[in-house]
């Protein structure tokens, strides 16, 4: 957590006349739009209003949660995004380690005379004005509503807030499946049920809208899933025809390597995609127990991540691809 003199000096910043600003990852999942809707609501009860922008677009499965519709999508309105970026006083960055991964708004937020706050569960951070970063907690949803609590602040969590929080924690713990989910996150949890978040909503806002094309690409997948290092991992992928042959819409692959990861037997799952436009293949990575997909993604795929959840890229076919991983996997010991 921040240390009591951070909070206090962050406080004093969070006046109505200051501008701020929340940014988050590119490709934003659950965590990243809940967590910086979540704070804005929170902020918005105290008075303060507060810009959110996304590098680039995100899935529709996520866009029920409240005021996701107001969300300046920076590969849309560039011109909005830098002017608010340029303008800020305070800019929150959340659910990501580095200016590296929040795409386009990487150098204007490095260059932006704002102070700026992190708060993120990714390992090895880079350098911001303010620091909370935590690896052992399962969600940046879950952070913001330390930082909150830090504040001695709960009661200006109303039900947005909560609905908001409560969507980031459930999709990145995976349904609360992940080891990473502690005790403390299942009483938070609680307190933002309490708040408003109602779970049979959300759960049915965000994983219960499959779309024909979803369900014809994820039958493909299961169709073809491949066992390797004595089934103790399952391999999936998508070729680009395929994603085009079925009108793919960002999103529509989210979750799909969990599936491999519910193999009885399985200790990782890894799903290959080639990218709709560019030429490298997107990587998933799953794992249970002590199956470090982090390191194992740092030091073959060019990415990282959690210990349980990672992701990659590499530059070959995917062909190719699929065969170095299942050579490089046998050399692995889990």
């Amino acid at each position: 957590m921040f240390t009591a003199k951070e909070i206090s000096e962050i406080n004093h910043l969070l006046v109505p006349e200051n501008n701020i600003v929340i940014v988050t990852h590119h490709n934003p999942d659950g965590d990243a739009i809940g967590s910086s809707l979540g704070l804005k609501h929170y902020l918005k009860a105290k008075g303060i209003e507060a810009i959110v922008i996304t590098p680039n677009d995100f899935p529709k499965f996520l866009k029920w949660m409240p005021d996701a519709k107001k969300i300046v999508i920076g590969e849309y309105k560039r011109k909005v995004a830098g002017e608010a970026i340029y303008n800020a006083d305070v800019i929150f960055c959340l659910d990501f380690n580095s200016p590296s991964r929040i795409g386009i708004l990487g150098e204007w937020v490095t260059k932006s005379r704002a102070k700026k706050v992190l708060i993120d569960h990714h390992q090895m951070p880079e350098q911001f004005d303010y620091v909370y970063s935590d690896t052992t907690v399962p969600a940046t949803c879950q952070m913001v509503y330390h930082f909150i609590q830090e504040n001695n602040e709960e009661n200006l969590l109303n039900t947005d807030a909560a609905q908001c929080l409560y969507t980031g924690i459930m999709t990145d713990t995976g349904g609360f499946r992940f080891r990473s989910t502690s005790a403390t996150t299942h009483r938070i949890v609680a307190e933002l049920i309490e708040k408003g978040a109602d779970p049979a909503i959300i759960t049915s806002n965000t994983w219960d809208t499959n779309t024909i094309s979803r369900l014809h690409l994820l039958s493909l997948v299961l169709g073809r899933i491949e066992l390797v290092k004595e089934g103790k991992v399952a391999v999936l992928w998508l070729k680009r025809s395929e994603l085009k042959e079925y009108g793919f819409d960002k999103g529509d692959t989210e979750g799909f390597v969990n599936y491999g990861l519910s193999i009885a037997g399985t200790k990782m799952a890894v799903f290959f995609m080639e990218d709709l436009y560019e030429d490298f293949i997107k990587i998933s990575f799953r794992s249970k127990e002590n199956v470090d997909t982090n390191q194992f993604a740092r030091k073959h795929f060019n990415g990282g991540g959690h210990i349980n959840a990672s992701g990659g890229k590499y530059f070959k076919s995917i062909e190719d691809t699929i065969e170095d991983f299942k050579d490089i996997v046998e050399q692995e010991v889990f």
